[in-house]
């Protein structure tokens, strides 16, 4: 079995499928390769469909409810792979569902039953894009369903392609912002910001050395989305919107963040208010901090009162502060035009805060500032960040020491001073910077405990005291996040790490999809000693691994020695290129989402190689094995003692 990504050229492919898709039911079955010469019409869909040598262990059946009905192909073990459905019963197929391991993943549907497809679904673990094909001719123009970070990655993807339409299909418009009753001065703001996306779009890819069309979707990188309630006068409607989303691609091994920006969301779709900007490595160092226009306070009108009492002063502050951003963007903007603008930049803020005339526009003027040193001081463009971050901590405690400011604050302090040290720092002096480092983020815990932040900290110490060789330590930072914090992302990855490190002298419980074929549960392995790998193709540890993992299983698989791989790359079709290149011949489990897996979660895998050495009984020998301690294992182990 082989699972596909492909797009259509058409709708109805030759003859025989279109006798398929219009005609009543006169004939009762239709053949298997007669099926599976129908495939999406969108791009980006995962489903699952049999080589033609296994067509003769497969079969159609015909499936009716109600007035509808329709074909069902299932597979050589028996999961449905497509469902060719007439559901209004006029005598034409109207839907055509794709499965991948027996779950639909996308459906495109004919709504006027003219034989051409107008919506498309994509589905469970497919996502959840709803598009809408106006004029049938295979591109999606508008969206019914959009997740933001199913926008951000069309957006990308259409960059990537030319595609000016698809990128205008994700942008904010007109439209959109009339539907919410957006105060005009915004909406004057997000248009020129959105405006001319394509032409944009082809000036960042002319600049850009890392996002090209080897470039690799990785994930969505943003905090919790905000609400902008109605009574801030905002728009005629509570607004829902992420605020500085990023994303994290991979070009040719190195990972690039590519700024987002703001994203709203407009009924069920969320859209883009700007063209995302790659955040490159330059040697010019620019890098973009610029908040959004949504929450940014709202400003008074062209001479007119204030919407909500901001004054004059403060508008043209803030003005003047996106220029300063827009500069420190500037290919001419080396470290010392970086440094005189960040000292810009926040002396406008400082005077923007002053001015402000509400605790909320106080709390994000300076919640701006602190993103900027943080985020500055650990890419290394700005290493002083720290130490203003650490100025404006005492000033805000010495001000107001109660404010939720102080441990926002606190907390990238913390982290961005740790980055400018270990930068500075040899390797004799490494150890010290971490040993700093783990001291502060533990009294930020005992002063902070229900911070908005804790959980991430209670995590990050619970990965490096795991990393470094304590499990004991580990242990206890991780049944501490789960006791305190169950039921958030932290907190589920925690107690992952828990039964991970809990498993030795265990059973195993492991399955989920096969690359290729049935799914795999490591139940059917009994009897047989195995080895579970969890592994990436970008971690070169892993690829340096794979000779020797080769050489034990061509030395002991008669014996009864398996290995079972658990890939965790994002992207599905650099993985078969990777096996071949590397003779990997042994089967492999993988699903959507790399370390963000339901596979890969429900152990809490934080480093990669992870292995798993499990004995002919099914009981785990070894949670954490090397390569070294696999081959030492292996001779007793199979013999059965």
């Amino acid at each position: 079995m082989t699972l596909q990504s492909r797009r259509a050229g058409g709708f109805l492919l030759g003859i025989s499928m279109v006798s398929l898709a219009t005609a009543a039911w006169a004939a009762p079955t239709a053949s298997v390769k007669e099926t599976m010469a129908f495939i999406p019409k969108q791009k980006d869909v995962e489903y699952e469909t049999p080589k033609p040598d296994e067509y003769a262990k497969c079969k159609v059946e015909v499936e009716r409810k109600g007035k509808g009905s329709g074909w069902v192909v299932l597979g050589p073990s028996g999961q449905v792979l497509r469902k060719l459905l007439d559901t209004d019963g006029d005598g034409k197929l109207d839907q055509f569902r794709y499965y991948n391991q027996g779950i639909e993943t996308y459906r495109d549907i004919d709504t006027n039953n003219n034989g051409n497809v107008d919506q498309s679904r994509w589905l469970n673990l497919g996502g959840s894009r709803w598009g809408i094909d106006q004029n049938e001719d295979g591109r999606i123009d508008l969206w019914r369903v959009l997740s933001a970070s199913e926008a951000a990655k069309e957006a990308i993807r259409a960059m990537i392609a030319g595609d000016d339409a698809a990128l205008q299909s994700v942008m904010i418009n007109a439209d959109d912002l009339k539907s919410i009753g957006l105060n005009p001065q915004l909406a004057a703001k997000l248009l020129e910001s959105s405006a001319d996306a394509g032409k944009k779009a082809k000036s960042i890819l002319a600049k850009s050395r890392a996002l090209t069309s080897q470039s690799k979707w990785i994930r969505f990188d943003a905090q919790m989305p905000s609400t902008i309630p109605l009574d801030d006068e905002k728009a005629a409607e509570d607004l829902q919107v992420y605020e500085t989303a990023m994303a994290i691609i991979e070009t040719q091994g190195k990972f690039l963040g590519v700024q987002i920006g703001e994203v709203i969301r407009i009924g069920e779709v969320w859209k883009l208010t700007q063209v995302p900007q790659p955040i490159e490595d330059t040697p010019n160092g620019g890098i973009m901090i610029a908040g959004g226009i949504l929450m940014q306070p709202l400003m008074a009108s062209a001479g007119g009162p204030a919407a909500t009492g901001t004054s004059p002063e403060v508008e043209k502050l803030l003005l003047e502060l996106q220029n300063v951003e827009k500069n420190m963007l500037s290919p001419n903007a080396d470290r010392a035009a970086i440094k005189s603008l960040m000292g810009r930049r926040a002396d406008l803020l400082r005077r923007a805060i002053s001015l402000a005339e509400t605790d909320d526009e106080r709390m994000l003027l300076t919640r701006q500032m602190v993103d900027g040193y943080a985020l500055a001081a650990q890419m290394g463009t700005y290493p002083e960040g720290a130490s203003e971050l650490r100025e404006m901590e005492l000033a805000q405690k010495s001000r107001s020491p109660k404010s939720l400011l102080i441990p926002y604050i606190v907390y990238r302090r913390i982290q961005a001073q740790y980055y400018v040290d270990l930068q500075q720092a040899d390797k004799e002096k490494a150890a010290s910077v971490q040993a700093e480092w783990i001291k502060g983020m533990e009294e930020f815990l005992k002063e902070y405990p229900e911070s908005e932040d804790s959980a991430d900290a209670m995590m990050l110490l619970a990965n490096h005291e795991e990393l470094s060789g304590r499990p004991k330590e580990a242990i206890e930072w991780y049944t501490r996040l789960y006791r305190d914090r169950a039921k958030t992302e932290s907190g589920i990855r925690a107690a992952g790490a828990l039964r991970r490190l809990d498993l030795k002298g265990k059973p195993l419980v492991l399955n989920g999809p096969a690359l290729e074929g049935n799914p795999i549960d490591i139940r059917s392995y009994r009897g047989k000693t195995v080895l579970v790998v969890f592994w990436a193709s970008e971690y070169r540890v892993c690829e340096e691994d794979l000779p020797q993992l080769r050489a034990l299983y061509q030395e002991y698989r008669a014996r009864g020695f398996e290995i079972v791989g658990v890939c965790l790359d994002s992207q599905k079709e650099t993985i078969k290129p990777f096996l071949t290149q590397h003779r990997v011949s042994w089967p492999q489990i993988h699903q959507p989402g790399g370390l963000n897996s339901p596979v890969a979660v429900n152990y809490g895998i934080v480093s990669l190689p992870t292995m798993f050495l499990v004995n002919a009984d099914g009981i785990v020998v070894n949670r954490g094995a090397s390569v070294q301690e696999v081959k030492s294992a292996l001779p007793t182990l199979l013999q059965g003692k």
